[in-house]
């Protein structure tokens, strides 16, 4: 069975490990956290304190040393305090065992809780991973919306041409990005041989995207729109996908769909592949605030002067269940891990997560760097579902108690 806990790092694993003038041009307090320079190209395999440090700085420490930035608004949406949630359960303890960067609880729009560990704090960015992928999703959202895209039924290889006589010529951009092409993939890290893997040694045919040159020789394993199957090469094609509609870089149209109309505080960065284009499956850099005030964006329906950014009705099937992931209660819509009632989140590798709940007009936005990655059996999504849990009582609990 497909496990629910499966999430990408997608191009990711490639990131280069850290560069002597990167090391000397990171802050004192990243140097001192990382301790000893990874050497090994596959940040699976680094320590809890490399990671600790990495994650607050991959921009500034890959050998890529490529991205692009979002400015943020010239003037920051306000997060009114509230107050704070009584959680029942030790929050602190939460954190810590399960390594937790921040946590940022919006709910009806007003700060009701935000906590730091593993050294962190507000003022600094934290690797999305995975999460980029909703990003990615209200960007295609945003471009039927403008015109760019048509249809969720147009064919990719209408935009990528070099896809046409592949497996993915009759897979449409619904199926995109709900994960149901029916093209054969193996998005298992351990597995020295998976495509998430194999695809970083590629050589491109010369003239053609290396994404592309991939992912068009993949064979087709069920049928277009019959089963769901977990692959950030398939976000990364939407991401092309996008670019080839928009005429402009990914990181652009978020600065104005999005980054500046939300009314972010601070800019965010967006890792770019080897040649040049967002990796649309993973790696922006933003506050954990900012986290939450696109989840706060979300949850308003996208609207920037009451008019939202995506067409209508779009949100709502982009957030509720689209396809059966083989988890009960569970689902997937586009880009958006969704819960039958009615909750659905973006989710990352290691801890990255943005939880909304419409119901209860809630907002959690969390960063970390869990011990392990993405596995079965690893405690800390249990944890991170009962700590959802745990904030949803608290917020029914506040509002069945008698007025004062």
């Amino acid at each position: 069975m497909k496990t629910l806990q499966k999430l990408a790092l997608g191009t990711l694993v490639a990131v280069a490990a850290v560069g002597t003038a990167g090391w000397f041009s990171l802050d004192k307090e990243t140097r001192g956290l990382l301790k000893t320079v990874p050497t090994n190209r596959d940040l699976l395999f680094w320590s809890d304190a490399q990671r600790d440090a990495a994650f607050r700085a991959l921009d500034r420490i890959s050998l890529l040393a490529k991205w692009n930035t979002a400015q943020p608004a010239a003037t920051a949406r306000a997060l009114p305090a509230g107050e704070p949630l009584k959680i029942d359960m030790d929050v602190d303890a939460y954190m810590q065992e399960h390594r937790v960067a921040a946590l940022v609880i919006l709910q009806g729009g007003k700060l009701r809780q935000e906590r730091y560990g593993l050294g962190f704090d507000g003022d600094g960015r934290w690797t999305s991973f995975s999460v980029a992928k909703s990003f990615t999703s209200t960007l295609v959202g945003a471009a039927l919306k403008d015109g760019h895209i048509k249809s969720m039924n147009d064919k990719v290889s209408d935009y990528l041409p070099d896809l046409k006589g592949s497996a993915y010529d009759d897979v449409s951009i619904r199926q995109l990005l709900t994960m149901t092409s029916g093209v054969q993939w193996n998005e298992d890290y351990g597995d020295t041989n998976s495509d998430v893997a194999r695809f970083n040694n590629h050589k491109p045919e010369p003239g053609v995207e290396a994404l592309v040159s991939y992912m068009r020789k993949l064979p087709r394993a069920a049928p277009a729109g019959s089963r769901w199957l977990y692959s950030t090469g398939e976000t990364n094609l939407i991401g092309l996908v996008l670019e080839a509609a928009i005429k402009k870089p990914l990181t652009q149209y978020l600065q104005e769909k999005v980054w500046q109309p939300a009314g972010m505080e601070q800019q965010a960065t967006w890792l770019l592949s080897k040649t040049g284009k967002e990796i649309s499956g993973c790696c922006v850099q933003a506050a954990p605030r900012d986290y939450a005030r696109l989840g706060q964006f979300i949850l308003e329906g996208a609207r920037v002067n009451g008019q939202s950014i995506l067409p209508d009705g779009w949100l709502e099937e982009a957030t509720h269940k689209q396809a059966d992931i083989g988890a009960p209660g569970r689902g997937y819509g586009y880009q958006w891990w969704t819960y039958d009632s009615g909750a659905f989140a973006a989710r990352g590798i290691f801890g990255q997560g943005i939880f909304i709940d419409p119901k209860r007009q809630l907002v959690i936005a969390s960063n970390g760097n869990w011990h392990k990655a993405g596995s079965a059996d690893n405690p800390s999504y249990a944890a991170r579902e009962a700590f959802y849990a745990a904030v949803q009582k608290a917020v029914d609990d506040e509002a069945r108690a008698p007025a004062q």
